[in-house]
């Protein structure tokens, strides 16, 4: 058996998923759309096709894995947990891409991840607290200064220094069960509440060591009463904001109001048209996918500069560098920046 039998069986192939899904809008093709991925999967269970189908191993691959489908599914599919299973048997030995392989490699080896981070010298400090700030593997090399924004804003929060990578990466790489292996771990390390500025990494672990030890970076500010000092202002102006969710956040957690909220206390809040629609990071997704990546990134990048931001937030550093690199690239001026960064930029 490769699937769970229940939650197989919970798709009724009604078609609310197909609008929702950012890769069958793209095509229109069945194939590319969750129940029609749901039906791929259901003929590698009966033994119809095996994991050499070329069709099972080009939607494997071409699912942004965003789970834009299960909030209006009126079945309770749970396509995640699907896909995941899906990719532990499709993406087994050499079937999984080399770049996935390295990136889970490298983020196993925690010595690496504590080397990059001291380098590049991301948030130090307290210990023994009752909340602990999860450092992330990602961010803590390529984006330190989220990690320095939220001690700015919190200062007694908890670094604790032995810190790993929680697993996210693997569970969405085909290596469900050491993914699952690597949160509890991550857990038993960080005492108390767990706070992450990952989107992603947050719905991850909530899975595996529960909803109430693990809260997102905003969520948690609400949650606690924090009170955003002072606003962000740009050429004497409060300036123009806007928040382009995390995937995992908004369809796996359901935390959208949070962030929201944050930024309009310190900033004029634009929403932004399609702002919990993927934007193509999807984890690994732009470095295994780049060409599909941008072309679901596209019309986003043109809904930006049509709302004369002057700031995009986001939540989840995937999302950070897609936006940031090729907000670069096309010379918006629009910037990219993770929320504990404008909450730590804003003046009284």
């Amino acid at each position: 058996m490769i699937f769970e039998k229940e939650l197989l069986d919970r798709c009724i192939s009604c078609g609310y998923c197909l609008p929702a899904c950012p890769t069958y809008r793209l095509t229109g093709e069945e194939a590319s759309s969750p129940r029609g991925r749901i039906t791929l999967m259901r003929a590698l269970e009966t033994g119809e096709l095996d994991t050499a189908d070329p069709t099972l191993t080009e939607q494997s691959s071409f699912c942004l894995g965003c789970r834009a489908c299960e909030p209006v599914c009126p079945a309770g599919v749970r396509y995640g947990d699907l896909l995941e299973q899906w990719r532990d048997v499709q993406w087994q030995g050499g079937n999984r891409p080399w770049l996935a392989r390295l990136l889970m490699a490298a983020v196993s080896l925690e010595w690496l991840l504590r080397l990059q981070g001291l380098v590049r010298r991301h948030a130090r400090g307290a210990r023994g607290g009752t909340h602990s700030l999860m450092l992330g593997c990602v961010e803590r090399g390529l984006y330190p200064g989220v990690s320095r924004a939220v001690r700015r804003l919190v200062p007694g929060i908890s670094v604790p220094r032995a810190q790993g990578c929680c697993g996210a990466l693997h569970a969405h790489n085909g290596a469900s069960a050491k993914g699952a292996e690597m949160a509890v771990a991550l857990g038993k390390r960080l005492p108390g509440k767990v706070v992450t500025t990952a989107g992603g990494c947050a719905a991850h672990l909530a899975t595996h060591l529960g909803r109430d030890r693990v809260r997102e970076f905003g969520e948690w500010l609400v949650e606690v009463g924090h009170q955003p000092a002072g606003e962000v202002r740009v050429r004497g102006r409060r300036a123009r904001v806007a928040l382009q969710d995390s995937c995992h956040l908004r369809n796996g957690l359901g935390v959208t109001e949070e962030p929201r909220k944050l930024i309009a206390a310190v900033a004029d809040y634009v929403e932004l048209p399609g702002a919990g629609d993927c934007c193509g990071a999807a984890g690994t997704y732009s470095l295994l996918r780049p060409d599909d990546s941008r072309r679901v990134l596209a019309g986003k990048l043109d809904a930006i500069d049509a709302a004369a931001l002057d700031f995009v937030v986001v939540v989840n550093p995937g999302c950070l560098r897609q936006l940031r690199q090729t907000l670069r690239k096309r010379r918006s001026g629009v910037r990219a920046i993770h929320l504990a960064e404008l909450l730590a930029a804003a003046r009284k």
